[in-house]
Formats: C-alpha cells, sequence, structure tokens
C-alpha cells in the first residue's frame, strides 16, 4: 500500500517536494520504476529482456500481491472525512465559485466521484499494488473518455483530461475506471447482476488490449489510434474476435456527427458577438461565461507570449498569425471548478477564421502526496499535464503549451475543436457495456506507451480471476460512494457547505 507522504506544505503551484526521510511505501514504488520512466540519459546498447521474460516477471508478481487481494474494499480506520478532503481541495480556488462546484458535486453521486479525485487518491493509496508503474491519467473515470479531432481533421476515441496525470500504479487507473462504471450503471438504472456484467467486460477489454499489445512493436505501439468511425476499426476488431452491435454503432454516430459539427465557427456563434466598433465580445452568461477586468485580461493576453515558447516551432509560427480578440472566464467541468480558466479568441485569416485557446490553471496531481516526486526536468504544473497528455494519447492537441501568470502555472489547450462526449447517463445494456469495453481497451494502450505492458499482462492473466476482483472492488466502492455523496448532501443541508442555491452568486 501506497502511504501518504508527510511533505512540507507548498503552495498550489510547486510540485510536491518530498521529505528527507520518505516512507518505506514511497521508497518502494521509486525503486519499481522501469529505467525508461527516468530522467537517465539513453542508454544504446542496454541489454533487454525479452517479452516472454517479462511477461513471467509479471506472474511472479502475483505471489507478493494476489490478484483476489484487489477485490476487498473496507475503509481504515482511521480515513479522513470525504466532506473535508473535498473542502480541503477547494483551497486555493476562486472563492466565488467554490459554492458552484459544490452544487455540481452534490447533484448525484457520479458527479461527486468526478469532482472528488483527491477522496479516492486517499482511498487508492490504501490498496495492494502490483508494483508495475506508468504515467497514469490520475482521472481516468468513464466520462473523461471521448470523441476528440486530431491534427489531420481526423475523429478518434481516446482519453482526456489530464489534470492529475502523474507517474502511478497503473491499478489506480482501472480502479477509478472501474469504479465509475460501477457508479454510472446504478444511476442508469442497472441492477448489481448488470453493474457486475459492465466491469467485468471494462476490464476484459483492457485485459484483451495488454495481451494484444505486449506482442506488437514498440513504435507500432505508439502509432495506434481507435477511429470514431467505427468502419475503419474493423481490421482490429476482428483480429481480436469482437463485434459491434447496432445500437452501440447508431449512438456513435449521432456522437461523430455533433463532434463533427462542433468546431471553432460554431462555438464563435455560442459565445461571441460582433461589436459596433467591428471588434468581437464574449457575451456574459453568468456564472458559466464572465467578462474579466482590465487588469487580468491584460496579463492573460500578455501570457500568451510565454505559451508560445513552449510550442514546438511550427506551431509557434503559426500562432504569429493570429491575434486576440477577447478574454473571458469560462467555467468548466465539476472537479475543476474554481480553478482559474480563461477563454481566449483570436482571428487570424479574417473573422470566418476564428481559433479559442483555453488557459487553465494547472495545479499539484490529485496523487502526489501518496507517490515519490516525479523524475522531471521543469517543475512546471502546465508543463506536466502537457507532457503527459502527449504520453497518454495517440494524437494529441498540436497547440498544447504551457505559461504562468501571476506566479500561477498554467496549461493551454485548444477548445471544443471536433470534441463530443459520450451520453453516459442514457447508456443501457449493450451500448453501456461496450463504452466501457472500449474505455478499458483504450487505458490499456495509453498505459503500454510508458509502461511496460507485458508485465502488466502477465500480472492479469488469461482467465477471469483479477475481472472478478475489480467488480467485488467496484461494488463496494459504489457503495462508498454513495456513502459520501450523502455525507456531502447532509453537509449542504446543515450549513457545514456552501452551495450556489445560497450563494451570492
Amino acid at each position: 500500500m501506497a502511504k501518504k507522504t508527510s511533505a512540507p506544505t507548498a503552495s498550489a503551484t510547486e510540485l510536491t517536494v518530498p521529505p528527507p526521510e520518505k516512507s518505506a511505501a514511497a521508497r518502494d514504488l521509486a525503486g519499481l520504476r522501469e529505467f525508461w520512466q527516468t530522467t537517465a540519459p539513453y542508454d544504446p546498447l542496454r541489454p533487454l529482456d525479452s517479452r516472454e521474460t517479462r511477461y513471467e516477471l509479471g506472474k511472479a508478481l502475483r505471489e507478493q500481491t494476489p490478484r483476489e487481494s484487489h477485490a476487498a474494499w473496507t475503509p481504515v480506520a482511521d480515513r479522513a472525512d470525504p466532506v473535508a478532503t473535498v473542502l480541503a481541495s477547494n483551497v486555493g480556488r476562486e472563492e466565488s465559485l467554490v459554492p458552484l462546484r459544490m452544487a455540481r458535486m452534490a447533484e448525484s453521486p457520479l458527479a461527486f466521484l468526478r469532482g472528488a479525485c483527491a477522496v479516492m487518491a486517499g482511498d487508492l493509496a490504501q490498496t495492494p499494488v502490483s508494483g508495475p508503474q506508468v504515467v497514469i491519467d490520475g482521472d481516468a473515470h468513464i466520462n473523461n473518455f471521448g470523441l476528440y479531432g486530431t491534427p489531420q481533421r481526423d475523429v478518434v476515441i481516446d482519453i482526456n483530461d489530464f489534470d492529475e496525470a502523474t507517474i502511478g500504479p497503473w491499478e489506480w487507473d482501472l480502479k477509478r475506471l472501474v469504479a465509475s462504471v460501477n457508479v454510472a450503471g446504478r444511476e442508469n438504472g442497472l441492477d448489481a447482476e448488470e453493474r457486475r456484467a459492465a466491469v467485468m467486460r471494462c476490464v476484459g477489454g483492457y485485459s484483451l488490449n495488454a495481451q494484444r499489445l505486449m506482442k506488437l512493436g514498440i513504435l507500432e505501439t505508439w502509432s495506434l489510434f481507435a477511429y470514431a468511425e467505427l468502419e475503419r476499426n474493423e481490421a482490429v476488431l476482428k483480429s481480436v474476435r469482437i463485434q459491434i452491435g447496432n445500437k452501440f454503432r447508431a449512438v456513435v454516430k449521432k456522437v461523430l456527427a455533433k463532434a463533427q459539427r462542433t468546431h471553432n465557427d460554431t462555438l464563435l456563434e455560442k459565445v461571441a458577438r460582433r461589436q459596433a466598433d467591428g471588434g468581437w465580445r464574449f457575451v456574459e452568461d453568468p456564472p458559466i461565461l464572465t467578462s474579466l477586468d482590465e487588469d487580468t485580461r491584460q496579463k492573460v493576453i500578455a501570457s500568451l507570449t510565454e505559451y508560445a515558447e513552449t510550442l514546438p516551432p511550427e506551431y509557434r509560427i503559426m500562432l504569429h498569425r493570429y491575434s486576440v480578440a477577447d478574454v473571458c472566464h469560462r467555467v468548466v467541468g465539476v472537479g475543476s471548478v474554481g480553478t482559474r480558466a480563461y477563454l481566449v479568441l483570436l482571428f487570424g485569416n479574417g473573422d470566418d477564421d476564428p481559433l479559442f485557446l483555453q488557459v487553465k490553471e494547472a495545479v499539484a496531481p490529485a496523487h502526489a502526496p501518496y507517490l515519490p516526486p516525479l523524475p522531471v526536468r521543469v517543475t512546471h504544473e502546465g508543463f506536466r499535464i502537457i507532457k503527459t497528455q502527449r504520453l497518454l494519447q495517440s494524437l494529441g492537441d498540436p497547440l498544447l503549451g504551457y505559461t504562468t501568470i501571476d506566479g500561477r502555472h498554467y496549461f493551454v489547450r485548444q477548445m471544443k475543436n471536433l470534441k463530443a462526449s459520450m451520453p453516459i447517463e442514457f447508456l443501457t445494456g449493450e451500448p453501456f457495456e461496450f463504452w466501457g469495453w472500449i474505455c478499458g481497451m483504450l487505458l490499456a494502450r495509453a498505459h503500454a506507451r510508458t509502461g511496460d505492458i507485458a508485465k502488466i499482462a502477465g500480472y492479469i492473466g488469461k482467465s477471469d480471476a483479477f475481472a472478478t476482483a475489480l467488480a467485488d472492488f467496484a461494488e463496494a466502492y459504489g457503495d462508498q460512494t454513495e456513502r459520501d455523496h450523502a455525507a456531502l448532501v447532509e453537509a449542504v443541508r446543515t450549513g457545514r457547505v456552501e452551495t450556489l442555491a445560497n450563494s451570492d452568486l
């Protein structure tokens, strides 16, 4: 188990500083990192183990951490109060928006799970780990997979949202994913047997892809991606003997059409208007979209100079041909509410060439207190986020970069371009199970890019033992999430927690 390290207090914009005497668990995790997960120089003559050897090493890990041990979830006696943990995660956020965050988290157990990454991080640190580490997304719940545009203007299905990404045990990502499948299934009316089937299917997708990927070349693995046009994936699906049902195909077809309609031009129509002086300005829609004071506006604009220097040279040249028209504050998500997030409108080749950039505050990941320090040369949280995104995603946003405003770290990305979310709340039966399967498949591919997928595949094996264990864990943690959500609702009722309904917003 990974225990919380007692690092000295640091500001929200600093990487966690390891204490002089790290816990035994942190030392163990640091020692388990693969040689390519460090800052050691490349050794072109280093001998490598065969995939068969690494698979057997993975199987041997079961002796120390049996697969069945992952089934249990019992909160430790001194488990932190989940409401207190959530309130602590509000520190440093914009105080006027904290009631909105609390209101969104109180809406349902799934909304609570999405916003309470810090709660689950503490819980996962108390669970068994097999050993191998990867770049984890850190917040790999079912709503953080969706459809995204590539630089080539294709639409792919992939994982998203890397605010919590770091290096850690691969199981932590998969356990957060299956917990979200279970909780989403509850909210969609699935009974315990149906939830179990959905989680087993999700873990089955991860396991199946791990077994497949361990046999592929490293470069080939890094070149894989999943088209949202499902017909273009038929060869891969046929190779693993998977057939997609017509209901799921219909759902994805609708979401793909939405993604293809979602681009800079359509966003411009929704959020901005041309003014009498010919300029463009955002239209306020509080508390979601609000204007900025002139000082903050100028600071955000000025920060784009630093951001441009973090782009690849070819995109830096391209950015020179865009000019800022306006800046606003725009609230997004559930867990991110209260962090500073700005939307920048730029124009290039005329009014029919808009570009939207999101400048979003980057803070230390929720798992950082329970892990050894990251092996990075640049101690900037925005740098961490964009680098881990490039490691985990198959075809990422070419305009990813980072910057600093008033000493706070930010990352920058495109906003809403060829993106769409799966309507999880409307999925049941085969479409729900298949989406979970796809999420598991994609998570395995993301992990294979930075971890030793042969060891992971060897640990999981070809039986249902690991999937059965995670199905038990997901059901137990689903119960825990409902209890934690109920505690937040009670805190709202008693006035301990303020929400949007009784705030001054």
